[in-house]
């Protein structure tokens, strides 16, 4: 292999790692915030489960991150504003990200 060949390798390496790690995270967050519309709907330890997976679905199957904005706004009603779910959203994958950097992010559920 050239010297090329190895740098190109390496790129590539590192871009599938940083887009695992940014997958991990947003699915971090996903189930952090699922937990968190959960307590607030008031639901069982065992709903809050379900409805975490149901959010990680939302976001894998019906269009990312607005999807699940739309589904917490519909969900959570006149309980939360936008505002504050965007502002929590924000908050579970900035911290998802750093525990994502420092591998401490092993499954989902």
């Amino acid at each position: 292999m050239t010297t090329f060949d190895d740098r190109e390798a390496a790129y590539e390496a590192k871009f599938v790692h940083e887009a695992e790690l940014e997958f991990m995270a947003q699915s971090s967050r996903n189930k952090q915030i699922g937990f968190w519309a959960a307590a607030i709907l008031g639901m069982s330890a065992e709903e809050a489960v379900r409805y975490a997976k149901d959010i990680i679905r939302v976001d894998l199957e019906d269009g990312g991150e607005p999807a699940v904005l739309a589904k917490l706004k519909a969900d959570l009603g006149d309980l939360r504003p936008e505002e504050r779910i965007r502002e929590r959203m924000d908050e579970f994958l900035a911290e998802a990200r750093t525990r994502a950097r420092e591998g401490k992010i092993r499954t989902m559920l």
